[in-house]
């Protein structure tokens, strides 16, 4: 894909990941302010533990690390019908395994989510675990959508993948609001379940019409499956690990006020907009790009490749991490701020928020550093910096719980996210000699003095508008508003006096949506 191909893609997925987003928050909207900042929401977000363990360890490792990357290999040699023959066999395999995991989890989940939330009040354990049940169904379905998106992604077809994360998250709303009445939370739960049916629906015209063909098939022994196997255990092997961490903040949170881990994960959830919006369609579209130049031996187009993500990947979120912070309040109002959801609920999260921020950066940049190393087939590397990671991230969560309550978690998070940053930067540099260090280094500079100097201005602009039109809800929309479109125009202007070369691309990638 060259450089045009790649920012048409990244817009493509980027739309559709803006208007998942958009509804996104749609959907958290609904439920902070049905149920506000409650053990009720506390149960909802502990609900999800297992299922997302279940599907990040055997799904999303599997997809990322090994089933795309051989996947092209064998589309690359034009060879479809082994490439058909290797996916069925691995969807095959995950698919029984993670229905033995769900049978297993059906039974013991009072005693999982147990050890998630110790020290939760006996009714959030209840819920939890009913919530649990509903949801044990999801990972399934979405191995599902998973895989079908890798195959399409592996051909460079990312628009059905993208549609079907818009239908997931529009059924999450339309079953939920719907079902509330009837059956509380529980509703949202079973749009989560529906939607998941619903993304991988989406995707089959599209796996007919590439020729796909499924097999029923489990042949452990073809050299593909075990490529694929080689390749996945060191990533499984790897999410084990990041679900300590989940447990660890999930525990510490359980022992402070109820609505703590609410307040944590709705900050999250903003977080999450810039990373889901433009750094997930950057890495998604690159990735392709990466394995087929690997696959051909084009190393130059490689380096361009990876170079070209990560400096637009941080031309875009730098800004937003800095004005996140600044607007961090406005922000959560607007989003949050009703029915059930008070003025209180917003102040508990503004710290976390902001912590939360101070982490787009890293968290972005690892959407496509492990990327790269998957697409060299080096798979063990990303675990070993991650152990490393997992280690300053329980030490830190452990030490800054205390004085920051969820503030504290969530800035733990984020340090360890900026450690492991450097550390896979550092890794790949010796591990390919060249990583084009001085351009990225030259573009991040640039975008640190741009992004400064626009946050001063944002910070300035939102006092004042703050005295001229309060804080109330659509005093908090005014300033939101105000400070965002002042932020992106300073930083604009000041991205074209410094002459930042990712300008180009990211503006490629926005005619494109």
């Amino acid at each position: 894909m060259s450089t045009k191909s790649v920012a048409k893609a990244a817009g493509l997925i980027a739309a559709a990941s803006l208007l998942s987003r958009v509804l996104g928050f749609l959907r958290e909207a609904l439920i902070s302010g049905f149920f506000g900042k409650s053990y009720v929401t506390d149960a909802y977000l502990a609900g999800f533990a297992v299922p997302d363990l279940f599907y990040n360890l055997l799904v999303v490792g599997a997809l990322s690390s090994a089933f795309i990357p051989v996947l092209s290999g064998y589309i690359a040699e034009k060879k479809r019908q082994e490439a058909w023959y290797v996916a069925s066999s691995v969807m095959n395999l995950v698919v029984a395994l993670l229905c033995i995991l769900t049978i297993l989890a059906l039974i013991f989940a009072p005693q999982i989510i147990a050890l998630y939330i110790p020290d939760a009040p006996a009714k959030t354990k209840v819920l939890a675990t009913s919530i649990t049940r509903i949801l044990l169904f999801q990972p399934i379905l979405l191995s599902l959508s998973g895989f079908s998106m890798g195959i399409l992604n592996s051909l460079k077809i990312f628009g059905p993948p993208a549609i079907g994360s818009v239908i997931y998250v529009l059924s999450v709303i339309v079953f939920g609001t719907l079902l509330k009445p009837f059956i509380g939370i529980k509703g949202f739960a079973i749009g989560v379940v529906l939607g998941a049916l619903g993304n991988f629906l989406i995707q089959v015209p599209a796996l007919r019409r590439v020729g796909f063909r499924y097999r029923f098939s489990l042949n452990f022994r073809h050299p593909g499956v075990r490529r694929v196997a080689a390749l996945a255990l060191p990533i499984i092997f790897s999410f084990g690990l990041g679900q300590i961490p989940v447990v660890v903040y999930q525990n510490l949170a359980s022992s402070l006020p109820a609505g703590s881990l609410s307040s944590l994960m709705y900050a999250y959830r903003l977080q999450q907009l810039p990373i889901g919006i433009f750094a997930y369609s950057v890495g998604l579209a690159v990735f392709p790009t990466l394995t087929e130049a690997i696959a051909l031996n084009r190393w130059q187009q490689f380096r361009d490749s990876f170079s070209l993500a990560l400096r637009s990947i941080m031309f875009i979120t730098i800004p937003i991490s800095v004005g996140m912070m600044i607007l961090a309040e406005p922000l959560i109002h607007v989003v949050f701020q009703h029915g059930l959801f008070t003025h209180k609920d917003t102040l508990a999260t503004v710290p976390a928020l902001v912590f939360f921020a101070f982490g787009i950066v890293e968290q972005s940049a690892s959407v496509v550093l492990p990327r790269t190393f998957y697409a060299l087939q080096d798979t063990w590397t990303p675990v070993v910096l991650s152990a490393i990671t997992l280690a300053v991230n329980i030490v830190l969560m452990n030490v800054l719980v205390r004085p920051l309550a969820q503030g504290g978690l969530a800035l733990a998070i984020s340090i360890s996210g900026i450690v492991n940053m450097l550390l896979l930067l550092f890794a790949l540099k010796k591990k390919i000699g060249f990583i084009d260090g001085r351009r990225i280094v030259t573009s991040l500079l640039k975008i640190l003095v741009g992004s400064t100097l626009m946050g001063l201005v944002v910070y300035l602009t939102y006092h004042l508008t703050l005295k001229l039109v309060g804080a109330g809800f659509v005093g908090a929309l005014i300033n939101l508003i105000v400070g965002a479109v002042v932020g992106a125009l300073v930083f604009l202007f000041l991205a074209v006096v410094l002459r930042m070369q990712e300008l180009k691309f990211v503006l490629k990638v926005a005619a494109r949506r």
